[in-house]
């Protein structure tokens, strides 16, 4: 997709002009012991320009190292700090949730109505000093300026979505977000709740352009197709600090940590290139592509006649509405978590559980009652904030592993605007 804030990945350039004179050298690559003894001579003059060359080398190594850990407008320093355009992600992060607590908690006074035409191209704009003001708090970062986009028809999205004005806000603002260690490939940040809810990506200015553009086809496709595949979107803003505008993009977090997917397909019906690379394979969470698919399941995915029809119906669907956006270049994602296999990690976590707590002759692990308390609560989440199977043929039930259920669960969403 184009963009005009041009992501890139930047790698240094550097080279030298060796020199047989130590004045051509700057002074601070000057070696400083023999400069302040007024020697002359050719061993000397060599000596001087040997440490001076050195040190330079290694200027430029450490210059090329930092440069390197730049992807897009991401950058990682030193000491570990990140800085996206060079502002501190910490200050973003804080922005954001002052930011959203402001734009959404101020709806509650708008009533509900709906959506006009105008209501897709509305910016509402708030500017937070540092010291406050009337209608903001006060806070510890630099003064910023916060834009909210199409505030009314987020609203009513997220509605769609049923997703309650506190919850959001809960998520969101009731504690810091988390940053994921694995940015995207053009150097996006994503930003993810606590809770593992919702994440949090930037996105480039066409991008944001181009997904407000999409607005009113987008909210057709929901009326019309309410179990489409096509990414959930439930809020567009913009942080602007410094002369730099930072757009981000709120949405549904479709992998959350809690649910193990063994496997994990980026699928585009192409051969063409389409199989992971072994870096990619040599990660933990690989993901692969359409050959790898054919090489695991060389028969596919059976699934039964009801739901193999609602689900090409649902895609077929959504690939008319993807090519009336005029986009082609988007992807399936498929996610696979095996319950046999999540079964067998279960016991294994049992198994190792009674021997930490024979280690230790006490009660039951806070660790496992944490797990299977977090495991119970979130069932009903993961259907609800997930495209998964069950939820394109009926009204979604929570996942029970001990109850009768098929071996496999599929969980489907296209990948457009977003990336992973």
């Amino acid at each position: 997709m184009a963009s005009g804030d041009v992501d890139e990945i930047q790698v240094a350039e550097s080279s030298f002009i060796s020199s047989s004179r130590n004045d051509r050298v700057p002074s601070e690559y000057r070696d400083d012991e023999n400069t302040e003894d007024d020697v002359s001579g050719d061993d000397q003059s060599t000596e001087t320009l040997g440490g001076s060359i050195g040190r330079r080398n290694g200027t430029m190594a450490r210059q090329k190292l930092e440069k390197g850990k730049k992807i897009g407008h991401r950058r990682v320093g030193v000491g570990g700090e990140i800085t996206y355009k060079k502002i501190q992600t910490s200050q973003i992060m804080g922005s954001i949730q002052l930011g959203i607590q402001h734009a959404v908690g101020g709806l509650a006074s708008k009533p509900e109505r709906d959506l006009l035409m105008q209501d897709f191209m509305t910016v509402e704009t708030t500017v937070f000093a540092a010291d406050g003001s009337n209608h903001t708090p006060a806070h510890h970062y630099s003064e910023f300026t916060f834009k909210t986009y199409a505030p009314i028809a987020f609203r009513y999205f997220r509605d769609l979505f049923g997703i309650q004005p506190d919850d959001f806000l809960i998520s969101f603002c009731s504690a810091p977000l988390r940053e994921l260690s694995n940015p995207g490939a053009s150097g996006s940040i994503f930003y993810v709740t606590e809770d593992d809810e919702f994440i949090m990506k930037t996105v480039q200015h066409k991008e944001g352009e181009f997904l407000q553009k999409l607005l009113p086809g987008y909210y057709m496709n929901l009326n019309q197709n309410p179990r489409t595949l096509l990414p959930k979107f439930f809020g567009l803003y913009c942080y602007q600090c410094n002369s730099k505008n930072i757009r981000l993009v709120a949405m549904n977090n479709l992998l959350p940590s809690y649910v193990a997917l063994h496997q994990k397909y980026d699928l585009k019906g192409s051969t063409y290139k389409r199989k992971a690379s072994k870096a990619e394979r040599q990660k933990k969470s690989p993901t692969f592509k359409d050959l790898d698919f054919m090489e695991h399941h060389p028969d596919g995915i059976f699934l039964e006649a009801d739901t193999y029809t609602a689900l090409n119906k649902t895609i077929q669907r959504d690939c008319r509405v993807l090519e009336s956006f005029k986009i082609m270049d988007y992807s399936l994602l498929l996610g696979i978590h095996n319950l046999d296999q999540a079964l067998r990690e279960k016991l294994e976590q049992k198994k190792n559980s009674m021997h930490v707590e024979g280690d230790e002759a006490g009660g039951p692990s806070s660790g496992s009652v944490s797990l299977n308390r977090t495991r119970s609560i979130n069932r009903q989440r993961l259907v609800a904030h997930s495209t998964a199977m069950e939820s394109i043929q009926a009204e979604s039930e929570p996942i029970d592993e001990e109850e009768d259920v098929p071996l496999v669960a599929l969980y489907f969403h296209f990948k457009s605007i977003q990336n992973y």
